[in-house]
């Protein structure tokens, strides 16, 4: 066990849960593989009484006004930022992201949690002119009900934050399934919502087997609305449970990002963003560039680029100075990037660089470049979730386009041009809940953040955040 890991429990009707359970899961440093914790596993009787926390709690909370809500929250965001050190490092050690990332994680949950804390306070109705005289007519906003919401390792506290910040500013009580991979840095979050004054019933956080809490959770008729983020192939499986209860879902799934790289593109700026934006987090983000499609006559000069830049990256434990590229978060992603590349490799792909696992302590594993990938390659079909990019060359913006939307996973895509019109022609063009042309900007949490397709329904950002958790409702009265 660490002495540095603050030990991860469950969030029960405002009683924290650390130890002492018939059944506990290890929490491992990835960069180590050594267990520094042990997480306790929620049993039925825990998930009953967390049902009958956030009932209570929504009784409650759903009476505050929006104003009272957004003081809490903006208690929290403060509490977050004074935390945020202790809760980085937390990150590093149960994730393996470098700490500078951490930091910028666990800050930007304070961004997040005040931009909701705003919120709060707008969810305005409206009146509708009547046509006949002395009747008013008024359209208005209440919150959903209880909600059940499961968010993942990739991202511990920024994907928890929108779920967990939206609910409540909207008047709504959560019940959070955290990421049993990154429990400790999920728990500082929720410690950090109760300390800045949430009634303890109006958040609970449980951990567990994650089959078993989505099928009582989603089914249970106090729970009203649900939000996943995740997997298409869980997030598909969860939304048929959903759908037999009539529940409303917000699904953040899966992506496999093409990225357009024009021959009027800047490639030094287009490399500089991409290097970056594709290896942070190890890969390991939805949104991340992964499919990179280029055109023929600038192809062989932006791998160049693009190939030493990747080759300049340190990967290392994210708590040592300087660590850009940190292990994966678990060893099956080392399995499964292993398999993907064999397979590219055996049909034509060629390695520019990495394509192996780093040592043998730690789940580490090298920044990769594949060139020559083809449709044929499982690896441009399956979304790698790992340090690995794919170069594919195209010879006209049709081809270019048709690949880019060839898969069904609409969720972030790129396009570098120096040309108003081709510019244009992605943004329109690509089938993708969001498009990012010359640089990285689609995370901010004023941004409608989602996408279409098989890469889920529903926005986490922006004004189009709140809605999912609330209920729009009518009156019409005679007032003579």
């Amino acid at each position: 066990m660490s002495n540095d890991y603050p030990a991860p429990g469950l969030f029960i009707a405002g009683e924290w849960i650390r130890s002492g359970r018939p059944e506990a899961l290890p929490v491992l440093n990835p960069a180590t593989e050594e267990q520094i914790g042990l997480l306790p596993v929620a049993t039925t009787d825990d998930l009953s009484r967390a049902v009958a926390s956030t009932r209570r709690g929504f009784e409650a909370w759903s009476r505050v006004s929006g104003f009272d809500r957004g003081q809490v929250l903006r208690k929290a965001a403060a509490l977050m930022r004074e935390r945020a050190e202790s809760i980085a490092r937390a990150m590093t050690l149960e994730h393996g992201k470098p700490l500078t990332e951490a930091r910028q994680e666990a800050n930007a949950a304070a961004d997040i949690i005040e931009w909701f804390a705003e919120e709060a306070r707008r969810t305005y109705g409206r009146q509708i002119p009547a046509r006949l005289p002395g009747v008013m007519q008024v359209v208005f906003k209440q919150p959903i009900g209880p909600v059940a919401a499961f968010s993942p390792w990739n991202f511990p506290i920024n994907q928890a934050t929108r779920k967990i910040a939206a609910a409540v500013a909207a008047g709504c009580s959560i019940i959070l399934k955290g990421p049993e991979e990154t429990p400790a840095s999920c728990c500082g979050l929720v410690a950090a919502f109760i300390d800045a004054g949430l009634p303890p019933d109006v958040v609970n956080l449980v951990f567990g087997h994650p089959a078993e809490i989505s099928e009582y959770l989603i089914a249970h008729p106090v729970i009203r609305k649900i939000s996943f983020t995740g997997s298409t192939a869980v997030g598909r499986r969860l939304s048929e449970i959903a759908g037999r209860h009539l529940k409303r879902t917000t699904m953040e799934l899966g992506g496999h990002a093409p990225v357009l790289i024009f021959a009027d593109a800047d490639l030094e700026r287009a490399v500089q963003v991409l290097v970056a934006a594709k290896y942070r987090n190890a890969g390991q983000i939805c949104i991340s560039p992964t499919r990179f499609l280029v055109a023929a006559e600038v192809m062989e000069e932006f791998t160049a680029r693009f190939v030493a830049g990747v080759k300049a990256l340190k990967v290392g434990d994210g708590l040592d100075e300087g660590t850009q590229v940190g292990p994966l978060a678990h060893d099956r992603r080392v399995t499964a990037l292993e398999a993907l590349i064999a397979d590219a490799a055996q049909k034509g792909a060629r390695v520019e660089c990495g394509g192996n696992r780093l040592g043998n302590r730690g789940f580490f594993f090298a920044p990769t470049v594949l060139s020559g990938v083809t449709p044929a390659m499982r690896i441009m079909n399956e979304e790698p979730f790992g340090p690995v990019a794919l170069l594919a060359s195209f010879n006209t913006e049709e081809e270019a386009l048709a690949e880019a939307n060839r898969l069904d996973v609409g969720l972030g895509a790129y396009a570098f041009t120096r040309s108003s019109r081709n510019a244009s022609r992605a943004i329109n063009g690509i089938e993708s809940g969001m498009v990012s042309v010359n640089h990285q900007g689609l995370v901010f949490p004023e941004l409608p953040f989602g996408g279409i397709g098989d890469s889920g329904d529903g926005k986490e950002g922006g004004t189009e955040a709140m809605e999912p958790y609330l209920i729009t409702r009518f009156s019409t009265h005679l007032t003579e």
